[in-house]
Order: C-alpha cells, then structure tokens, then sequence
C-alpha cells in the first residue's frame, strides 16, 4: 500500500486564513477569498445556520400546522362576509403561524409554502365550492357537486410564493359542509425559504 501523509503539527495560513478540510467548520481558502463553510444542521438553541453563515430563528425555520373542524358547517355558523371556514382544533402549529380564532395562517418569512385541504359535503342535491384564499384572491379551488352522493369529498393541495406577513385562509364558496368526525382539514407548511 502507499503512505500516508502525515498531518502537519501547525495548520497552514494561506492569505491569513487557516486551510481546513470542507467538513470542518473553519474558515477554509477559495481562489484567494476566506470562506466560512457551515452546515445546515440546527444549533444547540434550536437556530439554523445557513450556508452563508447566517443564523435564522428557529421560529421561522420551522412552520408546520394542521388544523380539523369537529362540528358542522352551516354558513350561519361562519361570517356571512367573508364565508371564512373556522377550524376549532390544532393538531400541529410549529411556530404558532396558525391562529385558531381568525383560522388565517401568516406566513412569518418569504418562502416556498405547501397547503392542502379537505372538506366533505353534508347534503345531496347541494353543491359545494372551497377556496384557498392568498390576501384576500383566490389562488386554487374544490368542487364536489354530484347531486346523488350526500357525503362527498372535495381537496386540493398548492404550493405558493409567499411573502412575509402574507396571509392564506379557506372561504367557503358556496354550500355546506361537514365538519363533525374532523372530516374538515387545513394544512400547510414551509418548504424552503428564500
């Protein structure tokens, strides 16, 4: 077999700046300029830091939350307004993004986002419309209208650009829907930031 080099007791300078392999987090030399090269692991205090170094809150970090209604929807039940779909339980709201009263997620940072929903229908001869609603425009939408089924489902799923403080809801377009047994669900989370 061939040798080993073996490790120099001092660490070389290039420039001012030690070399060290990639997977150390040191500095690290790079056609002359000194570079921090970092993982993208969580720290100790629950922060991610990116591969420029810059430490994000893990508040922001991490947005997950999903959300079922356990009683029905009647529109009387919901803002004659806004026709907004409450929900009444959380399952998951990792960074509290979700607020349970207003039922409106507000996304905490620019990003790539993921949602879905799923609603069933109470009545036969009814139709039903859900929209997801982006500050205040609907972007995607459901139908169930077979006037033969009573119980019939309705989902969609989307991912969105989103900005921070950007607000996302589901309105009720027409219809009624059945929310006992949590067959009434609202999910998103973030895929990446940007």
């Amino acid at each position: 077999g061939g040798s080993r080099r073996a490790a120099p007791s001092a660490r070389p300078h290039v420039g001012g700046c030690p070399v060290r392999a990639q997977n150390d987090t040191e500095p690290i030399v790079l056609e002359g300029k000194c570079l921090v090269v970092c993982d993208s692991s969580p720290s100790a205090d629950g922060a991610i830091t990116s591969s420029l170094g810059i430490s994000v809150r893990s508040g922001s970090a991490k947005v997950a939350f999903s959300a079922t209604r356990s009683t029905n929807h009647e529109p009387s039940e919901m803002s004659n307004r806004t026709m907004t779909i409450y929900f009444d339980q959380v399952l998951v709201n990792i960074g509290n993004h979700f607020d349970l009263t207003s039922s409106i997620f507000v996304a905490p940072r620019k990003g790539i986002y993921s949602f879905s929903f799923h609603v069933v229908k109470v009545y036969n001869r009814q139709t039903i419309q859900v929209s997801l609603m982006q500050n205040g425009y609907p972007v995607i939408s459901a139908f169930a209208g077979d006037q033969d089924v009573t119980r019939e489902a309705a989902s969609n799923g989307v991912l969105l650009l989103m900005e921070r403080e950007d607000k996302v809801h589901l309105k009720l377009e027409r219809g009624n829907l059945m929310g006992g047994w949590k067959y009434s669900t609202f999910s998103g989370f973030l895929v990446f930031p940007l």
